[in-house]
């Protein structure tokens, strides 16, 4: 079953997808998914009225906006992958190292990205995201993690890297905030369908291969990440974590970072496909 939001922008309807394929509307359950339908069970809800769902007429003509609607927190992992780390010039962290995207960073996995004025290293980075369920604060151990996951999608962690790195003051989020940072999408998976342990992650810039690894090389797994976040911060049903990109983006010093018209595609196995373009 997949999840995902269809139309303009603030007026997306809630649908679903399940094995046969047809898009549904799930407007007779919630108004949205957020956070609100995601605490009151409502993927489970989703599940038991899908086959008396009436399809959702020319969805595969509307916009795909992000499969969760306004997260309250965008927290990230940095440097959660040991290649992506060393072509960074950096030692794998012994712990993770935590920093934040505005919630208003988050658009449509096929939404524009503007280039922000004055910016020349805009980068690209494909990511699994995790979306809170249920409130997570102070969990005993990793394996009490996986009740507190509703879902997975796809976001691209978009950083501006002289804002992030030379202009930061140690504050990655000063390079992580542009408009549109965080494309989301297209679907979120439910967390019982998913095997995040070895999924295939990839990227493109303008057709050319970037990215290609896998969620097995992440230094810290997503119950790793949940249970440890939960020491620092309460996590909130909708919430979006997003889990460090693997090696291959333009810091490496082996590609150009993006400009005006270049097209980033990226996407997981099972959760889908992106694709944007960098307007000026």
């Amino acid at each position: 079953m997949h999840l995902l939001r269809l139309g303009p922008v603030g007026h997306e309807t809630p649908a679903v997808i399940g094995d046969d394929g047809v898009v549904r509307d799930l407007s007779s359950v919630t108004a949205d998914i957020d956070g609100t339908f995601l605490a009151a069970d409502g993927i489970a809800r989703a599940r038991a009225a899908l086959a008396d769902l009436p399809e959702l007429a020319g969805a595969d003509e509307m916009r795909r906006g992000a499969p969760v609607a306004r997260p309250a927190a965008v927290i990230c992992i940095g440097q959660n992958y040991a290649a992506h780390a060393a072509e960074s010039g950096a030692q794998p962290p012994s712990a993770p190292i935590v920093f934040l995207k505005h919630p208003n960073t988050v658009v449509g996995p096929d939404d524009d990205v503007p280039l922000p004025p004055g910016s020349t290293k805009l980068d690209w980075e494909v990511e699994l995201a995790i979306v809170v369920g249920r409130r997570a604060t102070y969990l005993p151990s990793p394996a009490d993690a996986r009740a507190h996951i509703a879902g997975y999608t796809v976001v691209d962690d978009l950083s501006e890297r002289a804002w992030q790195l030379e202009e930061s003051g140690g504050q990655w989020s000063k390079g992580k905030c542009g408009p549109a940072f965080a494309p989301l999408g297209p679907v979120l998976v439910p967390a019982d369908e998913v095997d995040a342990t070895r999924l295939g992650l990839r990227s493109w810039v303008n057709g050319e291969a970037r990215q290609d690894s896998s969620t097995a090389d992440m230094i810290f797994d997503v119950d790793h990440l949940v249970w440890g976040l939960s020491q620092y911060m309460a996590l909130e049903p909708g919430d979006v974590i997003c889990t460090g990109t693997p090696q291959g983006v333009a810091l490496s010093g082996r590609f150009e970072y993006l400009r005006t018209g270049d097209v980033v595609e990226i996407e997981i196995d099972g959760l889908g496909r992106q694709r944007h373009t960098v307007t000026g």
